[in-house]
């Protein structure tokens, strides 16, 4: 992953609607919720939901499919891996190192 693509996709949950809705979708699970679901567990106002959907999309951490009528939206677990991997991969890289036999 690289620096740009990351940005996209922790900026796309930079704001506390757009977190709390991706908490929700998660969980949810594989299944996801319908837009009225995640409207009526958030309690968040269906143009301003439709709003942060749009950018949680596109930042890749949410999927979205049409079912008939119906548009399911899932957290994207794979790519919330991949962020999260991406924002720990150097995890105390340079912090200083304790020598076995330092006591």
């Amino acid at each position: 992953m690289n620096l740009e693509v990351a940005a996209g996709g922790f900026s796309a949950m930079g704001s506390e609607a757009r977190l709390e809705v991706l908490r929700l979708l998660i969980r949810a699970g594989e299944a996801g919720l319908t837009v009225s679901e995640i409207q009526e567990r958030s309690g968040i106002a269906p143009s301003t939901l439709a709003h942060h959907l749009k950018f949680l999309a596109a930042g890749n951490v949410v999927t979205q499919e049409k079912q008939g009528r119906s548009t399911i939206t899932r957290a994207n677990f794979d790519h919330l891996r991949l962020l999260a991997d991406y924002i720990l991969c150097e995890c105390c890289a340079d912090a200083p190192r304790k020598a076995a036999n330092d006591g």
